[in-house]
């Protein structure tokens, strides 16, 4: 009891609640310690395991492992093949982003209208997206083989350049860009739409008011509001065609020559045809560096801008 200078009796104030700071986040850990244990177990520890053999002349079988430092990086940058790999990486990595997202951004347009087929075109159109690329791969060489459809329409407007898409150094690089174009352009077209409809309808209306027709519309209200969508597709577009592998696998296995031979096909050539594990996986790792550089580059300037 705690009297007041008054002489009146003080109200006993409650205890306070001991807090436990640190107990949730010790329970949140172990809830985490399963995924932990099964993301070092299935990608740290393999990932870490890879650089090291990046680093030996390892050929993939037997246990015979010796330590060479730089000496599959130095090959891997005076090879004339790696270079000319990277070269076509980046050709087609580009044209691929470039006109997945124009193509991507077309249709997105055509489907957020009020067309009554608006639903069924989504579906057509997103549906290449689930298939296999392998799969993909087989079915555009069939397309692209001579006599098939693209040589028989190319005859017939008098082009003798599509007889044999694929068995043409100049035209066998455009033939995948193609063939990743068409799977992949609906999968951004379902970003920028969703981008779209989330753009308040008032706004649209408002401009529509001002005297802003579809085209003024479109460049001054719809395409700053798709910005994010931007960003998101230009990073996924770019990343997916630096990997590049299993169109090329399925259609040209790199060829003719070397037209279409990418970092990706390069490094399954190397290191599971010719037995070069160590060579194999040091160019895995520069693939892997020079996504991560190009990805967070891109994503830092465009955000920048946004």
């Amino acid at each position: 009891m705690t009297l007041t200078s008054s002489g009146r009796v003080a109200p006993r104030q409650a205890p306070k609640a001991r807090t436990r700071r640190g107990a949730g986040s010790r329970v949140s850990f172990w809830f985490a310690v399963p995924c932990l244990v099964l993301f070092a177990a299935i990608v740290a520890y393999p990932t870490v395991q890879g650089v090291f053999y990046a680093f030996t002349d390892w050929s993939g079988l037997g246990s015979a492992i010796h330590f060479n430092g730089l000496a599959n990086f130095t090959a891997l940058f005076s090879s004339a093949d790696t270079l000319g790999a990277l070269w076509h990486t980046i050709l087609m990595a580009a044209a691929i982003t470039v006109l997945q997202n124009a193509i991507g951004l077309l249709l997105a347009i055509g489907v957020n209208s009020k067309i009554k087929s608006r639903n069924f075109l989504r579906t057509l159109l997103f549906a290449p997206v689930v298939m296999t690329p392998i799969i993909v791969g087989y079915l555009w060489q069939f397309i692209f083989v001579p006599g098939g459809p693209v040589a028989t329409v190319s005859g017939l407007v008098g082009w003798d350049g599509g007889g044999n898409v694929l068995g043409d150094p100049a035209l066998a690089p455009w033939g995948i860009i193609a063939i990743v174009v068409w799977q992949y352009a609906g999968y951004s077209m379902v970003i920028y739409l969703a981008g779209m409809q989330n753009i308040p309808a008032d706004v649209l209306e408002a401009a529509a008011m001002d005297g802003a027709g579809p085209v003024k519309r479109f460049v001054w209200v719809t395409w700053p509001l798709l910005r994010t969508p931007t960003l998101i597709n230009l990073t996924l577009a770019l990343i997916t065609s630096l990997k590049l592998f299993d169109q090329v696998i399925a259609t040209t296995q790199g060829g003719p020559g070397n037209a279409t031979q990418t970092l990706s096909t390069l490094l399954y050539n190397e290191a599971f045809l010719y037995n070069k594990y160590g060579y194999g996986i040091a160019l895995g790792l520069i693939v892997f560096i020079l996504i991560a550089v190009i990805s967070f580059g891109q994503m830092r300037v465009l955000r920048e801008r946004n």
